[in-house]
């Protein structure tokens, strides 16, 4: 069973070895019929560029998967082939045949996401088109070591610097050195991102295109009325002008009628009348929605890992928010409530436990996916 063997798997690494995935895949490499790949990289935004592409892509008949991480409430929704999500069936039919090429000792030795990233390879065999989301990384992620006809770079930031670096020169060029041949990059928050990516681009041989090169004034029009129709704030609407740019790129027009099937859940998702969840989780997302819902206030439920930078999420929120409940969250990366409690304090913002939800109150739920599934799971049961 798919679900015991990745259990066994640790989802989290203090350290990772780089060369595990590229020397696993050039064994096995010959058993995976890989289409056109578009790789997207960056901080935030990668899920709802992905969703946006995979979802006008699949309206205009071709088949395509799209792989995203991680999931909110099951594994199922990071496989989404032609549509929906894929089903237990096939995961498990593609887990029996990736069993069957992979020696026992690789199949131990990958990583949760190196194993699910080839999983899904797999699943996307048959597909004309597989946009694939980068996890944490960029050129030592896993999804790096396949070929792709276009790089799409979403916002870059300061997320995970742990791995990444302390600077957004380190993250960027981490994130960007997984460029091959054509890159579109989305508009970015530091300047450098583009200067970075040019030096590396004339290193590789690659092509640096941004969202200007391929939107005009009729392509607006058509944004604004997506826009409109899906209910898009403003970062989910940079997301789609990259994602429409790439449709370009790839030699296609499209309809507003392309994108409706192109939510993908978990972003300023609203559960009921009087609360939204989003998954974000660090100062770029708590900006973005800070920006979203300006002139509203909502009683945040929240909790932090140890690496975030939550008081300046916090800080970030705290124009938008009466108060925090938080979010009880298990696991040794869950920052100590007394340090959450700390920072709240210093930040002057009102907290306690999670309480019944009011429905004349409203609600954001919003600090991670691990949150986010934590309360849907209280809340559906």
């Amino acid at each position: 069973m798919l679900q015991e063997f990745l259990e066994n798997k640790p989802l989290y690494y203090n350290e990772i070895d780089y060369a595990r995935m590229p020397r696993v895949y050039e064994k096995i490499k010959s058993h995976f019929n890989i289409s056109k790949i578009v790789h997207i990289v960056g901080t935030n935004g990668k899920g709802t560029t992905g969703r946006f592409l995979a979802a006008a892509l699949v309206y205009q008949g071709f088949k395509v998967g799209h792989y995203t991480s991680p999931h909110i409430l099951e594994f199922n929704e990071r496989i989404w082939l032609n549509g929906s999500n894929v089903t237990n069936a096939e995961l498990e039919l593609a887990h029996e045949q990736l069993q069957v090429i992979l020696t026992t000792k690789d199949s131990e030795q990958l990583s949760y996401f190196e194993y699910t990233t080839l999983l899904a390879m797999l699943v996307f065999k048959m597909c004309d088109y597989i946009i694939l989301e980068a996890g944490l990384g960029g050129e030592y992620d896993a999804t790096a070591v396949f070929a792709k006809v276009l790089t799409l770079v979403t916002p870059i930031d300061l997320d995970h610097e742990a791995f990444l670096g302390n600077s957004i020169k380190a993250i960027a060029t981490t994130k960007l050195n997984a460029m091959q041949n054509n890159v579109i990059l989305a508009k970015q928050k530091f300047h450098e991102v583009e200067s970075i990516a040019k030096e590396i681009a004339s290193i590789k041989g690659a092509k640096i295109y941004t969202t200007k090169d391929f939107l005009d004034t009729t392509d607006d029009k058509k944004i604004n009325e997506i826009c409109e129709k899906l209910s898009l704030v403003e970062y989910l609407k940079e997301n789609l002008k990259l994602s429409i740019s790439a449709l370009k790129f790839l030699g296609f027009d499209y309809s507003a009628e392309n994108f409706e099937n192109s939510r993908l859940f978990g972003r300023l998702s609203k559960i009921a009348d009087n609360v939204i969840v989003d998954v974000g989780h660090n100062p770029l997302a708590a900006k973005s929605i800070a920006e979203a819902l300006k002139g509203k206030k909502y009683i945040l439920v929240y909790n932090s890992y140890k690496d975030k930078n939550y008081k300046e999420i916090l800080r970030i929120l705290k124009p938008i928010i009466w108060h925090v409940e938080i979010i009880d969250l298990v696991g040794e990366r869950v920052e100590s409530s007394q340090l959450l409690q700390n920072a709240l304090n210093e930040l002057e913002i009102e907290y306690s436990a999670l309480k019944a939800l009011r429905d004349d109150k409203e609600y954001l739920v919003f600090g991670s996916f691990s949150v986010v599934e934590t309360f849907l799971r209280e809340y559906n049961g």
